[in-house]
């Protein structure tokens, strides 16, 4: 009687979720249309009846064992793979094979590689980075896609829509979720695999600028405008944020972070989490893949694990669990998915291999100890490019032990064939497959894809990067700027002030030096062609520092003179005027060889920024804005410092000898 009582509650209850839902909007292109008791379904596997799948009515966690008990060996592991992909006249990761423009039609060539195309080292096997759309699509049963390319709003929007009509005509109809690297931010190092830089959406300064406003209100409002571009043009899913901690001064990923402050961070990470997913996944949310766990930051001498040279993470000042900080912050709030880093572990309990290779990391801290229930998603490569500490086994075994590592999602490859010969050989657990088809599949139905992956392309248009959004970030680029020093109150600048602005930058085949006109004067100020003519000279340095993606494993310094500034040029020029100095932080830069505070010259005043525009700058130097920022981090007072200090331990705690500028440093005019 017990066991009727409570069968008969559970049926109640899944009605009465019934009853409470409304018709959905149903998106759908080849997919006939169901209607059983007034209510409208799509017939995605056109067997012309409802399946509990394609049931709207029911939880999710019914709808998802349903579809999973339907796919065979083959589709559920081309859904445990995702790699990029590419539209027509899209040639990212190779050298162009036309001039015509990008399009949204797809692109049928396989990108099939025999280089590292991180380290641009040979590989052992060659690697399909990425398959021709329909044959990824029909024939190797993807459904998880990685965009790289950057190209109009109308172009992603069309081309998502016609991947989501193939998927939907494929199989059993499982629409697509295509992710992307961060888009929405001014980057030093727009890389593939990084940041895709300024692009069509709303332009945001740096994520290091972003802390710097320490306006969580304001990250919250950036988090909810970049989801809802995103989402308009069909992107549903973000290979970002880095809740990795900037403790190792030297480490090329800096710019990507939030900074050194761990507490700090995880606010960050909260409100970026909110912002784009809401309270819970739904049909307007953008989910997040948080990495790069445990945190990739305390790199050995800065190095990075993309490359064997920076391959151990070491943790000299035993602070490990420091960084698992902004990841609880991450959970608490709900992100849908965490990465693993490359990294080897050292100076920890765990075993020294690769995160994603790793179960004492990956189940016994992630999933048992900080209670993660989400996706396990493996950055790019581990198996192929990256499979540091495991060196020495076959794909098939390495396969093997990340899956019982908790991998749940491979990134990389889009060629299933070396996953599917480890699974049918039954080294493997079906059950891990299964489990991990079954995450994936949930956070598909909680996104609401499966009744409408479409968008609506000429609202996407519109929407995205709109002037409203823009307004907005506006106020975050003025916001991110910290003005440091301020002697004799040289800022703001007095009116009929004559200034010489000069923005310094290494770019091939030209001047560093670039000379402000402005071509519409907004300010009670006069700009002028030469310092000679100037009262004061406003000098922007931005570093000429290596991209991540061309280190060469020399070591690595945070001088300007060893970052493609020429010193003595600055020096000169700053000596002939009094000078108000910007840097633009995308490392905790070394400046002792044009400033410092025993022999500052003729620097009056110093600012720091992160990714903003030459119109916050003016509006902060004139007055118009007032200046609120605070340091995301400490900067070092010489290279010395930078290269003693030890790399997990963050820059407030070095020492009192460690920083010219402090974390949280930030002066304003009143």
């Amino acid at each position: 009687m017990k066991n009727i009582f409570v069968l008969f509650c559970c049926t109640v209850s899944l009605l009465t979720q019934a009853q409470i839902k409304k018709q959905p909007l149903l998106g759908h292109r080849s997919a006939n249309i169901l209607t059983v008791n007034n209510f409208q379904f799509k017939d995605l596997n056109r067997n012309g009846k409802l399946d509990k799948y394609e049931d709207w009515r029911l939880p999710y966690e019914i709808r998802a064992k349903d579809l999973l008990s339907k796919m065979n060996v083959e589709q559920k592991v081309g859904f445990m793979l995702i790699s990029s992909t590419r539209l027509k006249n899209d040639w990212s990761f190779e050298a162009p094979k036309t001039t015509e423009p990008v399009t949204s039609d797809f692109n049928e060539i396989d990108l099939v590689q025999t280089m590292n195309m991180f380290s641009k080292q040979p590989l052992p096997i060659p690697i399909m980075s990425a398959a021709g759309t329909t044959k990824a699509v029909a024939q190797y049963h993807l459904r998880h896609f990685i965009l790289r390319v950057n190209t109009s709003t109308q172009t992603i929007a069309a081309w998502s829509n016609k991947l989501q009509a193939i998927c939907e005509s494929d199989g059993l109809g499982i629409p697509a979720i295509v992710s992307s690297n961060p888009r929405n931010h001014i980057t030093k190092d727009a890389s593939i695999g990084l940041s895709v830089g300024k692009t069509s959406f709303s332009t945001w300064p740096g994520e290091l600028g972003l802390s710097a406003t320490k306006d969580l209100k304001l990250v919250r409002e950036f988090a909810d405008i970049a989801r809802q571009e995103w989402a308009a043009v069909g992107l549903r899913k973000g290979y970002m944020y880095m809740a990795d901690l900037s403790t190792e001064p030297r480490w090329q990923r800096v710019e990507g972070t939030f900074g050194e402050d761990a507490n700090w961070v995880a606010k960050m990470m909260t409100e970026i989490v909110l912002g784009f997913q809401g309270n819970h996944l739904n049909k307007y949310s953008v989910a997040l893949t948080t990495k790069h766990f445990p945190g990739g930051g305390a790199t050995e001498g800065g190095q990075d694990p993309h490359f064997s040279w920076g391959k151990n993470e070491v943790f000299p000042g035993g602070m490990f669990k420091n960084n698992l900080i902004p990841f609880k912050a991450a959970i608490k709030a709900g992100t849908s998915s965490i990465m693993p880093y490359y990294s080897i572990p050292n100076n920890t309990q765990y075993e020294k291999i690769a995160y994603a290779y790793n179960k004492g990391v990956l189940q016994g801290l992630l999933r048992k100890e900080l209670g993660f229930k989400g996706i396990i998603n493996s950055d790019t490569g581990p198996i192929e490019m990256m499979p540091w500490g495991a060196e020495n086994l076959t794909v098939t075994e390495r396969y093997k032990k990340t899956l019982e590592a908790g991998v749940n999602i491979y990134s990389g490859s889009a060629d299933p064939a070396p996953l599917l010969e480890t699974v049918k050989s039954g080294r493997v657990d079906i059950k891990l497959i299964d489990h991990s088809v079954y995450l994936l599949l949930m956070e598909k139905f909680e996104l609401g894809l499966f009744e409408n992956p479409y968008v609506d392309e000429e609202a996407a248009v519109k929407l995205v990067g709109n002037e409203m959004f823009q307004k907005k970030a506006d106020i975050a680029f003025r916001k991110s700027i910290v003005l440091l020093r301020n002697e004799i109150k040289t800022l703001p600048l007095k009116p009929k002030t004559k200034i010489y602005f000069e923005s310094y930058f290494q770019k091939k085949g030209a001047s560093a030096s670039n000379v402000y006109q402005a071509a519409n004067n907004n300010y009670d100020i006069e700009f002028v062609k030469t310092p000679e003519e100037a009262d004061e000279i406003v000098l922007w340095i931005t570093s000429g520092s290596k991209s991540l993606f061309d280190s060469d494993g020399t070591p690595l310094y945070l001088s300007l003179s060893k970052n493609a500034v020429d010193v003595d040029y600055v020096n000169k020029l700053t000596s002939k005027k009094p000078t108000i100095l910007l840097i633009n932080y995308t490392n905790p830069w070394v400046i002792d060889e044009i400033y410092n505070d025993k022999n500052n010259g003729n620097i009056k005043a110093v600012m720091a920024t992160f990714g903003t525009t030459t119109d916050a700058v003016l509006d902060v130097i004139t007055g118009k804005f007032n200046p609120s920022g605070k340091m995301p981090f400490t900067t070092p007072i010489s290279e010395d410092a930078a290269q003693k200090q030890q790399s997990d331990v963050p820059g407030y705690l070095k020492g009192t000898a460690y920083p010219l500028f402090k974390f949280y440093e930030g002066l304003s005019y009143k």
